[in-house]
């Protein structure tokens, strides 16, 4: 696991991004292989996919993109669903071709039927472009309850189903509702906790896993004990997040803030 501590939000988002770049420009300019990246959908990714959106050395002609997770309870066109939230800082400012780009809400039915189909598009899409000598990514954060994507504390993290339902613990509703407290626009403001979506379907723990690279932007004080978890806890159920350290390739971005409660080394005093 490679760990990059930043002066703060901007600088993680900047290094996270000129590293993910590289990787991209190898496989995509030079080698002309396809790539397939899920992006996550959270303040968390801002300043990544700022940096990210204005990158003209990619061919992103070659990129397939599917997203980590959406929420169920919402409808399209709300201003908080994920699909807004990634055509706006990312898939509406890069030329990645249309019918390369999967939205969850672009699938019709009943939750489990949503959940099969997507998981068969992106196992699909996956199988195709490994075969073809291309790779993988993942782009992702963690949660403040230590959840990646919404794989919650204690929920099925050992699955094998490339996509899951999953209901949204306390701890993250909390989250969405702070997260979106001071949005810009008002109709992205819940007016209650109980107004914040419990539903959702996401990309199971197995799903990231099989990234050949994965990239992880973790910001802000508020998610200081997550990352202490995920750095120190051990493996399991409790912190899906502790998962990400059985990776052979992972990257993971955090600030000072979200730093804060790590183990310290220890000093040699000057005699």
């Amino acid at each position: 696991m490679s760990l990059t501590i930043a002066a703060d939000n901007d600088e993680m988002g900047k290094i996270a991004c000129e590293q993910a770049v590289e990787k991209l420009k190898y496989y995509t300019k030079k080698l002309k292989k396809e790539v397939l990246i899920v992006f996550a959908a959270a303040p968390s990714q801002d300043t990544f996919l700022k940096c990210l959106a204005k990158q003209e050395d990619v061919d992103w002609n070659l990129v397939t993109a599917f997203h980590l997770d959406e929420y169920l309870d919402l409808p399209e066109d709300h201003p908080n669903t994920f699909k807004t939230y990634l055509n706006d800082n990312i898939f509406g400012k890069v030329q990645i071709p249309e019918d390369k780009i999967h939205y969850i809400k672009d699938v019709r039915g009943p939750a489990e039927n949503v959940a099969r189909a997507y998981g068969k598009a992106f196992t699909a899409e996956l199988a195709r472009i490994k075969k073809s000598g291309g790779k993988y990514l993942a782009f992702i954060g963690i949660g403040v309850n230590g959840h990646i994507a919404f794989n919650e504390p204690n929920s099925d993290i050992y699955s094998s189903q490339a996509f899951l339902n999953i209901q949204i613990d306390e701890v993250s509703v909390k989250q969405q509702f702070d997260d979106y407290k001071d949005h810009l626009d008002p109709n992205a403001r819940y007016a209650s906790l109980d107004d914040v979506p419990r539903n959702a379907i996401t990309l199971s723990c197995a799903g990231i896993l099989a990234a050949d690279t994965l990239y992880c932007m973790v910001p802000g004080s508020q998610k200081a004990s997550a990352v202490k978890g995920f750095i120190e806890d051990p493996i399991g159920e409790r912190l899906p997040a502790t998962l990400l350290r059985l990776h052979h390739d992972i990257n993971v971005y955090i600030d000072q803030d979200s730093a804060a409660q790590m183990a310290k080394q220890p000093e040699l005093a000057v005699m």
